[in-house]
């Protein structure tokens, strides 16, 4: 009997099942009975003739095969994606879907308000909005575009600089009124600090005086918290002395909720960068998007634009 055709649609099922984990995931993802997802992998492995997932009682991982040909799977699908992308692009107004991964904090406070206003421009265009700090593979997830805060390790991703985001010294009146206002860097030394688990050397803090002195203030605290609104929420409550970037804190300070700390001396401004998947830089919405948020990011409070 002949073998079985590789189609797209036997294709598209292997990946993300290779990607779930879980055929039952799968078919609930896709709208199908898990029975023909079942039978996609059976005719894609029929096909191609060697196993491409082994299956146990609780889990569906990849051969060491299934993952060579997940890879070519996955260029093989965004091709055929990005042909049917351009050619929908020529036929008139930009339309399709765009995916989109943000740094959390900053997507939920600003760059949310963003896409609503690049939507209200381009009503055709979708967005899928992910908001994560985890250094996700935009390739395997599927995103077109990424927005990041914090320096990149090189990538076969395109870059594009945004700018760069300030960072200042808060803490709540009420701590303040507690423990008291430090005067100078080495003040800092028994404070409560709010610290960022996931942010690598946050045990110190670089400080630059006025005079260009730079000083290493060691930075301690009982709260180290993985999310920058939950580190919002602790230096609201009081619970003290946090290096918070400007659009993090910029309300609660014309509010009155946090005090700039030292505000003569300034912290090492973080990058903020755009990262595009090479195939999908072509594509017209795509382009309107990058072109967009190039230009209304710096309306961000304490996004810089960076120096050319």
């Amino acid at each position: 009997m002949d073998r079985p055709d590789v189609t797209l649609e036997r294709m598209r099922s292997f990946v993300r099942v290779a990607e779930r984990g879980s055929l039952s995931a799968v078919a609930r993802e896709l709208g199908i009975g898990q029975s023909t997802v079942t039978r996609h992998l059976r005719e894609l492995e029929d096909a191609v003739g060697m196993p491409l997932l082994s299956r146990t009682t609780r889990r569906v991982a990849m051969t060491e095969e299934g993952g060579r040909y997940y890879a070519h799977c996955i260029q093989i699908l965004r091709l055929v994606e990005q042909a049917g992308d351009e050619a929908r692009d020529r036929r008139g107004a930009p339309a399709g879907t765009i995916r989109i991964s943000c740094t959390a904090a900053i997507g939920v406070l600003h760059v949310s308000r963003l896409i609503f206003a690049f939507q209200d421009l381009y009503p055709h265009i979708g967005i899928d909005l992910s908001l994560t700090d985890e250094r996700i593979d935009l390739v395997r997830e599927g995103v077109d575009v990424a927005l990041r805060l914090g320096p990149l390790a090189d990538s076969a991703m395109k870059l594009r600089a945004l700018g760069r985001s300030r960072r200042l010294l808060v803490a709540a009146p009420a701590y303040l009124a507690v423990r008291g206002r430090p005067t100078y860097p080495r003040d800092l030394t028994g404070h409560e600090g709010i610290r960022m688990s996931n942010v690598a050397g946050s045990d110190t803090l670089h400080l630059e005086g006025p005079d260009g002195a730079e000083h290493a203030v060691p930075f301690a605290g009982r709260l180290r918290v993985d999310h920058g609104l939950a580190a919002r929420e602790a230096m609201i409550a009081g619970r003290g002395i946090a290096p918070a970037h400007r659009w993090l804190v910029d309300d609660l300070l014309a509010d009155g909720r946090l005090e700039a700390i030292l505000p003569d001396h300034t912290l090492p401004s973080v990058p903020l960068s755009l990262l595009i998947v090479p195939e999908r830089a072509g594509i017209a919405r795509v382009r309107l998007l990058i072109d967009f948020l190039v230009e209304a990011i710096v309306g961000i409070p304490g996004i810089e634009r960076p120096q050319r």
